[in-house]
């Protein structure tokens, strides 16, 4: 494994990152929210990027793993800006590769700079999910907290998530389920029949939403939200070599 690198983001943060040299286009995961770039499938895709020659970069967002910050302090804004300084590391066209909440950082990269994206997998995207799933779902009790400052979200993975109300004001200028979503390049959306945290709906939604001349939309039975097992990391694989391989026609015609 290589030694993990920093980069410093117009605002100040210091993010921690790996990259892998390889061929194009350089495939760019983004993980989820409260995760970091150590999980299964960041260390499985660039074990895999190291074997098949493919470049390939994993980062942390600020707050998250070894990169600076409270997590308390960021926004979806913040880790956009993190992602986006990542992705700024890479001189070509990226395959971006995101997870949960990186699907909708992932789509935020697209819509700000699409001339960088060559082509999107994501797996249980949750785009908008501060509004749609956390804000909409509180209680009364719950918003009064949050209006107050905070409030603590129980979590199957941990400790419990402390959602600031500055999360979910900020990303209300985040949201992209609200207008047009051009993706003008390969799309792959997968979605766990399984998963307990982002509905089947939302994956519907969003696929309803966008508009891209080669998307599609896989459910796969009884997959839960990790979408961590063997199976699912290669499913996951083998879309990335689909999108891959429609990008670089793509490229070559262009």
């Amino acid at each position: 494994m290589s030694e993990t690198q920093f980069l410093v983001t117009q605002q100040g943060r210091r993010i921690a990152f790996h990259l892998t040299d390889g061929a194009g286009p350089a495939v760019v995961f983004l993980g989820g929210f409260k995760s970091d770039m150590g999980g299964t499938k960041a260390i499985f895709l660039e074990k895999w990027a190291r074997t098949s020659g493919r470049a390939f970069l994993r980062f942390d967002y600020s707050g998250h793993g070894e990169s600076s910050e409270a997590f308390t302090d960021g926004t979806i804004g913040d880790w956009f800006e993190d992602a986006s300084a990542a992705v700024g590391l890479l001189a070509g066209p990226v395959i971006l590769v995101g997870s949960s909440m990186g699907g909708w950082i992932s789509l935020l990269i697209a819509r700000a700079m699409p001339e960088k994206v060559a082509g999107l997998v994501t797996i249980a995207a949750a785009p908008d999910f501060t509004e749609d799933s956390m804000w909409a779902g509180f209680s009364d009790a719950q918003k009064a907290a949050l209006l107050a400052g905070q409030v603590a979200l129980p979590s199957d993975y941990g400790e419990p998530y402390i959602i600031t109300r500055r999360l979910i004001e900020e990303a209300r200028d985040r949201l992209v389920l609200r207008e047009p979503l051009p993706l003008n390049f390969p799309v792959r959306f997968i979605q766990g029949t399984a998963d307990a945290e982002v509905a089947l709906s939302v994956a519907l939604r969003l696929f309803d939403h966008a508009e891209s001349p080669d998307m599609r939309l896989t459910l796969v039975d009884g997959a839960d939200h990790r979408f961590s097992d063997d199976t699912c990391l290669t499913f996951i694989k083998d879309m990335i070599d689909e999108v891959t391989a429609q990008a670089r026609k793509a490229l070559r015609a262009s």
